[in-house]
């Protein structure tokens, strides 16, 4: 089942965000972030226990970005990272949001879903907001992708 999250599910949406930037793969979001964004958060719950996240932050009137995407490795494989990706460009639609993208490791995942690998220039407000503080900057190896809402 998947649901806006609750402030109540905060702890736990940093727990899994945690497991995933220690291992390099997600960049680390404080607690207090999550708190500030929990609008933006999706939980996938099994058995009443929250086992994927992902997120849908606005931009721009036309430019939203998938965050934080991350399904527990036990749970992995089984659709649950599709479903949230797609519920996510679900409320994009009803926002009105013409563009949605994502910064990843696995462009294949997202090209499945339609996304197509595009150049970071295509985000000004994510590069000069967010990207500009991010510790691997100059060094970044995520990979761009977008998809146009119809």
């Amino acid at each position: 089942m998947i649901r806006k999250a609750t402030v109540k599910d905060g702890e736990k949406i940093f727990n899994i965000l945690q497991t995933f930037a220690i291992q390099g793969v997600l960049l680390p979001r404080s607690l207090n972030n999550i708190y500030e964004n929990i609008r933006d958060f999706f939980v996938y719950e099994e058995n009443g226990e929250i086992v994927g996240i992902g997120s849908l932050h606005v931009f721009w009137e036309d430019l939203a970005e998938i965050k934080s995407l991350a399904i527990l490795p036990q749970h992995q494989n089984k659709g649950i990272g599709k479903k949230i990706v797609k519920h996510c460009l679900k409320e994009a639609k009803q926002l009105g949001v013409e563009k949605v993208f994502a910064l990843t490791y696995l462009p294949e995942f997202f090209q499945k879903l339609g996304f197509e690998i595009v150049d970071k220039s295509e985000f000004p407000q994510k590069v000069w907001t967010e990207c500009i503080h991010c510790v691997k900057f100059n060094d970044c190896k995520e990979i761009p992708v977008m998809i146009r809402i119809k």
